[in-house]
């Protein structure tokens, strides 16, 4: 499965309890088809401690979100946009905003 983002994309939540926050992607998994933005769908989860981290305690985790539920954020256009891909001269391949033809 093929995903319309990369990871260090900023991306914008279209849909969910985060709809509307801003955040980078930490991670893609295109076998599952999710991927794991900085500040977005944060869970608890109660932490042992151990040798690395030697206080344990109840931590915020950011979990995986679909990534049908996020759309790429062009800051030229300040908001959420479709993309499309255009082949340059040298035959390299960009994705490139639908409103306002910024490259990625």
């Amino acid at each position: 499965m093929k995903l319309h983002v990369r990871k260090n994309d900023t991306v914008v939540v279209i849909s969910g309890k985060d709809k509307g926050k801003t955040g980078e992607v930490l991670n893609v998994n295109p076998k599952t088809g999710r991927v794991l933005v900085k500040g977005v769908n944060l869970v608890t989860k109660h932490q042992k401690p151990n040798k690395a981290n030697m206080q344990g305690g109840i931590v915020n985790i950011e979990a995986a979100i679909n990534s049908s539920k996020v759309m790429l954020y062009c800051n030229k256009c300040k908001n959420a946009t479709r993309i499309s891909h255009k082949v340059l001269e040298d035959g390299s391949k960009v994705r490139v905003c639908k409103k306002c033809s910024e490259t990625f």
